[in-house]
């Protein structure tokens, strides 16, 4: 998993953008930090979540959808290969 940083925070958001998906902040009723819309690229995240908990909440919906590995980008590849890892472990 990365660190806790803004700078994570924006290569993961990159990340989901390489995947075809929108990542928005808004305010909502979130049960959990972030949600994906039904049948949609589209990813919610609370906006008044502090950045550990819009990184975690990002990084389990990353563990739950499909990754193209051919459209990740050599600099992101990391973030790529961390998701893998963390598959295996659970």
């Amino acid at each position: 998993m990365l660190p806790f940083t803004q700078g994570s925070l924006t290569k993961i958001e990159e990340f989901f953008k390489e995947q075809g998906y929108k990542v928005r902040y808004e305010k909502g009723s979130f049960r959990t930090g972030a949600c994906m819309l039904q049948a949609t690229k589209v990813v919610v995240v609370n906006k008044f979540s502090n950045l550990e908990i819009k990184i975690q909440s990002l990084w389990n919906i990353l563990m739950d959808i499909e990754i193209d590995s051919e459209a990740i980008s050599e600099r992101l590849f990391p973030i790529y290969e961390d998701v893998l890892k963390s598959k295996t472990i659970v």
